[in-house]
């Protein structure tokens, strides 16, 4: 079975209750069971993105978190994906490699894209989104997480003839109130001690561009 969702997330899945703030779909089959997948709106327009992609021989999800606007969360919908699949077809399979280069070139390919859009539309500098992808693949899981979101998987735990269900957190937030994130990103601008500030009591990127 193959079913992707690769359009804005509104017209891929669309409300299917009573509840505005609610868009779901229910169970779908995939190569290994079944999912569903719902999201609940937290602002006027909806920011956050998601998306499914299932093969006989994977199954990637995708949570893109909107800042500022859907458009950096809609970009990344539609550009990860497919570099996911160029990566991995060209080394042979999913690995920690091939989704870093992924991850890259959706950035890069964005910051064109801005570039592009910021003379008729300066707000397109402020947006931005976090990124989170799971993909399973030959029996193996991979996590990867830019920013606040979270992989929570469910394990089923027997303790005296009882069982129940327990999350079990697979990610780390990759977040600047974070020491070992903010080292990470001061390495990556020895130019600019000041790439990272603290800010009302919370840690910040510097903004780089002020619109």
């Amino acid at each position: 079975m193959l079913w992707t969702c690769v359009k804005p997330l509104e017209r891929c899945i669309g409300r299917r209750s009573s509840d505005v703030l609610l868009w779901h779909n229910d169970l779908k089959p995939h190569a290994l069971g079944d999912f569903s997948i719902a999201v609940v709106q937290a602002n006027s327009n909806l920011e956050d993105q998601s998306q499914v992609f299932t093969s006989p021989s994977a199954t990637y999800v995708g949570v893109y978190d909107g800042h500022g606007g859907p458009e950096a969360s809609r970009f990344v919908n539609t550009n990860l994906f497919p570099f996911i699949h160029k990566y991995a077809k060209e080394q042979g399979g999913i690995s920690a490699d091939v989704i870093k280069k992924a991850f890259n070139a959706t950035e890069e390919k964005f910051f064109q894209f801005v570039k592009h859009q910021m003379p008729i539309r300066p707000q397109i500098a402020s947006v931005g989104s976090c990124c989170l992808v799971g993909a399973i693949s030959n029996g193996e899981l991979h996590v990867a997480n830019l920013g606040d979101s979270r992989v929570v998987l469910g394990q089923k735990v027997s303790n005296a003839g009882k069982t129940k269900v327990v999350a079990v957190r697979l990610s780390k937030d990759h977040n600047v109130s974070y020491e070992e994130v903010r080292k990470e990103v001061e390495s990556q601008h020895p130019d600019d001690s000041h790439v990272v500030v603290h800010c009302r009591g919370v840690w910040r990127i510097k903004g780089i561009i002020q619109v």
